[in-house]
Parts: structure tokens; sequence; C-alpha cells
């Protein structure tokens, strides 16, 4: 276990050791056990976690919240759109300013090609641990719920095959941070990972690259694959979502245009019955429902959606506690 933590920025998973990502899942677990048995643990008494959007979430701000009271701190919520960050405030005097007023500062930026960028300008500034919700490139906190949860489930992932696969949606563009962190944590946790999606739905060449690599290091593999049902056959883990063809498409209209030549793309009980007989669904919310996944698969025996949801809450708790003491 590392108890060095204290101070550092969590932006990327992949820039954490693979033994510091196991002190966090560690942590994560002891602070579940608290929770259910209902334990006090004020480690962050009068802490208080600035929480700055620029894209809107329910689980992501209910969790964080909550994680910081359960924990004995203040979750302090700001909209960008509503304060001066709209008029002005620059990357380095919002990591100047939030860092000298709070204890950590937590970002939610998915804008294309911008979100990233601005968490790590103000990282640079900060002089407290900065904290990633979610960037157009990563979403390291949802990975972790996603890890502790296969853990729960399947145990030693090693050796196990997790399907990471484009779904349908015609909601909106979803970000790609959510499979390009996955695929690059199940493959250092020594997972056969299968990364599935129709060509227009590419993910960036140097993140697949990049698990690639960790999957030769961890013994384990990475298979790319335009077949969706060729995708489910015999998986451990099913893990479909809809994610944007950002790097094809130059507008939401053109992208919506291509994503509707793939709208049988649907997670439906034809399709689970593929995978292995007992394999999990996932999926980190919200989905289209009886669009990117039927009610049935959802709803139904194989699906951990509500566990994963609720592993947010211990997962970011244990960052928070281990980077803001």
């Amino acid at each position: 276990m590392h108890t060095d933590l204290r101070g550092r920025d969590l932006i990327s998973l992949q820039e954490w050791t693979r033994d510091e990502v196991d002190t966090v899942l560690d942590v994560a677990f002891e602070l579940k056990r608290k929770r259910a048995l209902g334990e006090p643990h004020p480690y962050l008494r009068d802490k208080v976690l600035a929480m700055l959007f620029f894209f809107s979430s329910t689980r992501t701000r209910a969790s964080f919240e909550a994680g910081m009271a359960q924990l004995g701190g203040h979750a302090q919520f700001i909209e960008s759109r509503t304060t001066q960050i709209a008029h002005g405030d620059t990357a380095r005097e919002i990591g100047e300013i939030l860092g000298r007023y709070n204890d950590g500062i937590a970002i939610r930026h998915c804008d294309w090609g911008v979100g990233n960028r601005y968490i790590r300008e103000v990282a640079e500034a900060s002089r407290v641990p900065v904290l990633n919700m979610q960037c157009d490139v990563f979403h390291p906190h949802q990975i972790l719920a996603d890890l502790m949860t296969i853990l729960e489930r399947k145990g030693d992932p090693r050796g196990r095959t997790i399907t990471v696969s484009w779904a349908y949606a015609a909601s909106y563009q979803k970000p790609i941070s959510v499979p390009q962190d996955l695929i690059l944590a199940a493959t250092r946790f020594g997972m056969n990972v299968r990364l599935v999606h129709p060509p227009e739905f590419e993910l960036m060449p140097d993140i697949v690259e990049q698990a690639r690599e960790n999957a030769r290091r961890a013994h384990g593999s990475l298979e790319l694959l335009d077949d969706f049902d060729a995708g489910f056959r015999g998986s451990d883990v099913v893990y479909a979502k809809s994610w944007g063809a950002l790097l094809h498409a130059s507008d939401d209209a053109e992208a919506a245009a291509i994503a509707a030549r793939h709208a049988d793309w649907i997670t439906d009980e034809r399709r689970m019955a593929l995978a292995a007989e007992d394999a999990i669904y996932m999926h980190p919310l919200p989905a289209d429902r009886n669009v990117e996944v039927a009610d049935a698969v959802i709803d139904g025996p194989h699906s951990v959606v509500y566990d994963q949801a609720e592993n947010r809450l211990h997962a970011q708790k244990a960052v928070m506690a281990l980077t803001m003491r």
C-alpha cells in the first residue's frame, strides 16, 4: 500500500502506478465496508472540495457531494456558466484562487480538444490536488468504480474477457473518455480486451497504442473488432455504450447521420445470450433505454449498473481521503 499520495493530482489513471491504483481500490473497499456498518470515517474534517462543472451531471455531482460529507468535509458546487469563468476567469486564475480557498479542486470539462488541457492548466497553477471528474480524454473516477465492480463480481480479472463496445444512441454525441480510460485500465489489469466499434467510431490512436503496450506488459490482450455480435461471444464483461464520432465528424449533425447508419447496435437479450452464461452487463449511465440497451438487459439479471453507480461513491472517497488529507 502507498501512503504518499497526499497532494497528488488524479487526471489520468495511466499516470499513476499499478500499485497506487491498487491502494485506491483497497481503501475504497474499506470505506465501502465502513459505510455498510455505519462506522464514521471523517478523515477530511473541515476540508473543502471545489467542484467546477462545465458539463452537467447526476451521479458525479451527487457522489462527490455525498462523499465529502461522509468524510467530514464540504463540497462547493460551482457551475461555470453562472460565474465569472464565463466572463474571463482563466484556468491559471482558477487554479491559483480556488487552490487558496479550498483543499482540493475537482473539474468536469468534456469539450472536445479543450477539457483535458484546461484541467492540466488548472493543476499547474494549483497548490492543492486537482481531480478529473471527466474530461474529453479520461474519466478516471468512473473507471475506478468499474474496476471495483469487476473485482466484486469476477474476482481476479486477469485472463477475463471484457467487451468494450460502441452502441447506438440518438441523444447527443457522448464523450469518448469512458471507453478510452477503460481499455487503458482493463489492459493494465491483465484482461483480454475486445474494443468493438464501427469504423467511424475510432478512439484516439495514441490511447489505443498505450492500451496495447499495457496489455503486453500485463500479459493480457487487446483485440479490435467491428462486428457487434462477435464482440459478445463468450465475454465475461459486456460494457457497451455510445460515444461520438469525434475523430471523423466536424459537427453534431454529421455525427448523428453517421451514428444512424448503425442504429441496430443495441444490447438486447439475443446479444447478451452470446456472452458467457454468468456475464455481467455494465454501463456508466445514463443509458438511452431501448435504443442503446434494451430494458430487459439493463434491468435484467446480468446488469450490475446500480452497483457500478454506487461504487463511484466509494472510489471517489478513497481518492479524496488519500490525496486531500
